[in-house]
Parts: structure tokens; C-alpha cells; sequence
């Protein structure tokens, strides 16, 4: 979707485990410009950095502030943008980060490394501020009861652990025919909340939307409705297609004149069966491009 060509400048949103700025570095003599506020991730990128001396320079920081990174480090137009929302699995697997319930951990959930964990908020946010978390960022239909319980048993003993949380939201949530853990939805809303990260995106992709040149692309990979569905709107927007007021209506969505960008994917694309057996973390991927076409 990138396309890279030599001599191209291209930023990694979200660089992670560094896998799309490899691939970017192999596939065209480009220069990579590489953003994550996790310092975990900037130290594992050293050994990849080094592989491309003057190619791949690594920026510690959140994306949502690319502009002001980009423009410190002298970049002022980019070829193409690419991110991977979400946590990463190095995040994730890491029982000491507390993202993850399936090894317990504190409960914490920073990517960065400052900033409000998520112990400090499940305990000292109201019911009433724990319930719309876990309702807007998780989707969770029992938002309420889990911030009754939470309040309640706080009350006694602060929540500490990933396995603790995870036990009580158990005993509130019933397993359900999806085999899907009853905390997942509650440990996502948290997530979202601790690092902010629909702001982020927000602000991510209009900065580095406005970096790129004609012909750049801009390319975003989602893992849930909440962040697709951000990238879809910010997409279609900048393609000049608003949204009407009825989707049955034809009229609903009208391309609008002198558009900045337009479509590179029909819809969305999402991962076949040989990519996700071979990635299982694959199968809630949701890829969409954009690309300038006007200054």
C-alpha cells in the first residue's frame, strides 16, 4: 500500500518491534523516520538502526505529536505514513507491563513511561467516570455493574494486580458461548484510557496527513471497531466523501470538489485465512489508505 520508492521518506507511526520499517528498508533505498513513545521499543531498535546507518532514525515520543518530533529532526514533507494502533506484542506478552491478564502482572498498562497507570485510576475514578470507560472504550453492556463492583471491593483493598481485576470482573461477567474472557473488554476500555489513545489517533493521523506530499500514502492498521471506525471517517473526509444522514439514501456519501486525497483501498481489507493461520493476532486487522492527490 506504501509503494516505497528510492529515495523516499516514510514515517513508522508506531514502530513496536520495528517488522514495517524493516520491511520498508528492504523493499527501496529509503529513509525511515520511526516514532514510539515506548522506551523499551527505541532500545530494541538500536540493532536494526544500525543495520541501516543514516536510514532508519529512531524518535522516542507519541505519535499524536509527530509534527513537532518531525520538525525538531529537520523532516518537513513525508512520501508516506504508516501505523499499527494498539498495543503491540511485546507490550502485551510482557506480564510486567500489566496489559495482559493471562500472566499476572501490576496493573499498569502504560506504553510510555510516565503518566497515569491503570491501577491508579480503577482505584480513585467515581463509579459513574470507571462505568463510562468501560463502556465507551470497551463496549462493555455491563459497564455499570463491574464499576459497582470495583467501587465496592476498593473500598477494603486497593486493586494492585492484572489477576486481580481480571478475578473480580469475572465474578460480575459470565463466560459467553464467544470464549472471549470476560475482562477483555473492561482491560481494552483501561487501556484506551491510561495511554489516551483515540486522541491520539485522532491527532496522529491529521499531522501526518498534512506532511505528506503528492502522491504520499497514508496507510493505517486498526484492531477494533473504536479505532477503525476513527480511520474510516478521518479517511473519508479527506477524500472529500461526508457522510449524509441516511446510509440507505444514495446521495449519503458525496465526493466534494478540490479534495486533497483519494481512496487507495475499496473499503476496508482485512487478513485471509493463510495470513491468520500463520498470525493469529492477524484476524482482527483492518487496513485503510488514503493518497494525496493536491498540494
Amino acid at each position: 500500500m506504501l509503494a516505497p520508492r528510492d529515495g523516499g521518506i516514510y514515517l513508522d507511526g508506531t514502530f513496536g518491534g520495528g517488522g514495517y520499517s524493516a520491511a520498508l528498508l528492504e523493499a527501496a533505498h529509503c529513509t525511515i523516520w520511526a516514532i514510539d513513545r515506548d522506551p523499551a521499543a527505541i532500545v530494541r531498535g538500536a540493532a536494526l538502526a544500525a543495520r541501516y546507518p543514516d536510514r532508519l532514525h529512531l524518535i522516542e515520543g507519541r505519535f499524536g505529536d509527530l509534527l513537532d518530533l518531525l520538525k525538531a529532526a529537520g523532516v518537513a514533507a513525508l512520501d508516506g505514513a504508516v501505523f499499527d494502533f494498539g498495543v503491540s506484542s511485546y507490550q502485551i506478552d510482557d506480564p510486567a507491563r500489566g496489559f495482559s491478564f493471562r500472566g499476572d502482572g501490576p496493573l499498569d498498562m502504560r506504553m510510555g513511561a510516565a503518566g497515569e497507570t491503570a491501577a491508579q485510576i480503577v482505584n480513585t475514578r467515581s463509579e459513574a467516570e470507571l462505568a463510562d470507560i468501560l463502556y465507551q472504550f470497551g463496549e462493555e453492556r455491563a459497564s455499570r455493574r463491574i464499576a459497582a463492583a470495583i467501587v465496592a471491593r476498593r473500598a477494603t483493598q486497593a486493586f494492585e494486580t492484572t489477576a486481580d481485576l481480571a478475578a473480580l470482573i469475572r465474578t460480575v461477567v459470565r463466560p459467553d458461548k464467544s470464549g472471549i474472557h470476560p475482562a477483555t473488554r473492561s482491560f481494552q476500555a483501561l487501556r484506551i484510557e491510561v495511554n489516551q489513545e483515540l486522541a491520539e489517533i485522532e491527532r496522529g493521523l491529521a499531522q501526518a496527513a498534512s506532511l505528506l506530499a503528492p502522491g504520499g500514502r497514508l496507510v493505517a492498521v486498526s484492531f477494533h471497531s473504536l479505532e477503525d471506525r476513527m480511520v474510516k471517517r478521518f479517511m473519508q473526509a479527506a477524500s472529500g466523501r461526508t457522510a449524509g444522514p441516511s446510509r440507505h439514501d444514495p446521495s449519503s456519501i458525496l465526493p466534494t470538489a478540490l479534495a486533497a486525497f483519494k481512496p487507495v483501498t475499496k473499503g476496508v481489507i482485512t487478513p485471509g485465512e493463510a495470513e491468520v493461520a500463520a498470525n493469529p493476532r492477524a484476524r482482527s486487522a483492518r487496513l485503510r489508505a488514503i493518497e494525496r492527490v493536491a498540494a
